[in-house]
């Protein structure tokens, strides 16, 4: 199976967005993809650079929090944006993420995996979906962008009172295509270490999150991670 199909896709995204694969700008990807992948290293895998749809179907969607490309580094990227698999430390922006969250008094977790959170209903969702090795930012521009702007506009169109996180400029963009009459948007500095401190730390989201899912009669996130 190659790595840009619609079968590779949760049903209610495939009913969503899976017309978006026939474009002329999703065979350009793929074709782009079967290159890269053949000279050099791209990550995550093929058969997690769809995981954040599969974890989060879009009806069970309640919360999006959008980062821009994976992680280049080995065996890090798994298909939802800041996450790590078990046993990879996290990066200096989920350590950041954990640091606000202590702030809450939710203890720091022993690994930087957030399926938990998927599975509650968080979309963790890269603006760009695949990188090449060591290389930020290696496959902006080659059509991703437009697939994950479609992502959104499905969440904004066809759920109610979700909550939308937009960290850095790059993500504060998406905040136009946002219908916030229906949906609360929220937007501070990137957890970076270069722009932490700039307004990150503090904001308050994750606690904002659930204030917001809380007066809709909806459960709470469960930020705190499982052992």
């Amino acid at each position: 199976m190659t790595d840009v199909t619609p079968p590779n896709l949760e049903p209610s995204w495939l009913a969503a967005i899976g017309h978006e694969f026939e474009q002329p700008y999703m065979r350009d990807l793929k074709a782009f993809l079967v290159t890269e992948r053949a000279e050099h290293t791209v990550y995550p895998p093929g058969k997690d650079m769809f995981n954040a749809f599969w974890y989060t179907p879009l009806h069970t969607v309640r919360v999006v929090i959008l980062g821009q490309d994976p992680y280049h580094g080995p065996g890090q990227a798994h298909g939802l944006c800041f996450s790590v698999r078990r046993g990879v430390p996290p990066p200096p922006s989920l350590v950041n993420m954990f640091q606000e969250l202590n702030s809450l008094g939710i203890p720091r977790p022993a690994h930087g995996e957030l399926t938990s959170w998927a599975r509650q209903g968080v979309l963790l969702l890269n603006t760009v979906l695949s990188v090449r090795a060591h290389q930020a930012n290696s496959h902006r521009g080659r059509g991703w962008e437009q697939l994950t702007d479609r992502v959104i506009q499905a969440v904004n169109d066809q759920r109610e009172g979700v909550v939308f996180v937009l960290w850095g400029a790059p993500a504060g963009k998406k905040a136009s295509m946002i219908d916030q009459r229906r949906h609360l948007v929220l937007q501070a500095p990137h957890p970076s270490p270069l722009s932490a401190h700039k307004g990150f730390f503090g904001c308050g989201h994750f606690a904002r999150i659930n204030e917001h899912l809380t007066k809709r009669g909806e459960a709470p996130i469960e930020w705190a991670l499982p052992a």
